[in-house]
């Protein structure tokens, strides 16, 4: 089965070859036989109800500074495509949005994944909040008197932009610091959404868990350890990665958001826990791949395929 499948995504120029997942699922789909296109959210064109994009034929190899190969930019009808990977990375703003509005043109016809819908109605930090039970003290709030006393309440607190990603803007503050008003004021300046709260988990020390799950189901985990004097554990706040695997919390918490993420689509999803806490639930353009890769010896993009694979056929069934 030779299919056709298009990564929307950032430049593939820009990109890590040793921490990308994209890198590894465009790897994988080249190895069994499949034909790449790459194009930007940028690229796309709407008119009437057809959706097209400016595309470039992609090959891709595992060596450092010639990573890739790309064609000539032609445009193309998107429902020639049998697979749209919805790869770009955040910011979750007005124009990740609008992509995703535009992604329904091609639906059924085409498989796309994850499922836009669903992406636009999922953001990392308010999707959790379904799951009350398995997520920390929260609180959601442009109301500085309610922040002030969810801190009375809970001491040290986490205050972070409510759309941010990879760790921008998280700032931990302890009760006797004298930042929050200042910090609020800026973070008025910055967004028009509201901020999160949240109560500061001492676990973070022992590690934030990234758990990759693929159609529903835990496929692999690994430990984001943050650097010393640092609150945040993302790779891209310099967390670094440590072997690990689930315990019964953790696998409580995959079971109880699997059937929720397969029945909306959300095949490829990075979840975030804490101690005992789910903090995040990631269905952008989750990451993690290559690092739990490495510690496991294992291969997540195989696993990741053929559920792929699997998707696009019972989607062409109908």
């Amino acid at each position: 089965m030779s299919l056709a499948v298009a990564f929307q995504m950032d430049p593939i120029e820009s990109i890590n070859i040793d921490t990308d997942s994209s890198f590894m699922m465009a790897l994988e789909a080249q190895r069994r036989g499949h034909a790449l296109f790459h194009y930007h959210p940028r690229d796309l064109s709407l008119t009437g109800n057809r959706l097209q994009a400016r595309v470039r034929e992609l090959a891709v190899e595992r060596k450092r500074g010639a990573h890739y190969r790309l064609g000539e930019s032609k445009l193309v009808d998107l429902k020639s495509m049998d697979i749209i990977l919805m790869r770009q990375d955040p910011p979750f703003d007005m124009a990740y949005i609008t992509a995703t509005h535009l992604l329904e043109h091609v639906q059924p016809d085409v498989l796309v994944l994850n499922d836009p819908k669903s992406v636009r109605n999922a953001p990392e930090k308010l999707f959790v909040t379904h799951f009350p039970d398995l997520m920390p003290p929260t609180l959601i709030t442009s109301d500085k008197q309610a922040i002030l006393d969810f801190r009375a309440e809970h001491k040290d607190i986490i205050v972070k932009p409510l759309f941010g990603n990879g760790g921008a803007g998280v700032f931990h503050l302890k009760p006797d610091d004298e930042n929050l008003g200042s910090l609020l004021e800026l973070f008025t300046q910055l967004y028009r959404e509201p901020v999160i709260v949240q109560k500061y988990l001492a676990e973070i020390r022992q590690g934030d868990k990234r758990i990759i799950l693929i159609d529903g189901e835990p496929a692999g985990a690994v430990s984001r350890m943050p650097q010393e004097g640092e609150a945040r554990a993302n790779f891209h706040a310099g967390g670094s990665a440590k072997k690990t695997e689930l315990n019964a919390r953790e696998r409580e918490i995959c079971a109880a958001i699997g059937p929720v993420l397969r029945e909306q689509g959300l095949l490829f999803v990075g979840i975030d826990v804490i101690g005992d806490y789910l903090t995040e639930i990631n269905v952008t353009s989750p990451t993690g791949i290559q690092e739990i890769n490495r510690l496991d010896g294992s291969q997540l993009e195989v696993t990741l395929w053929d559920a792929i694979e699997r998707r696009y056929e019972a989607n062409k069934r109908g």
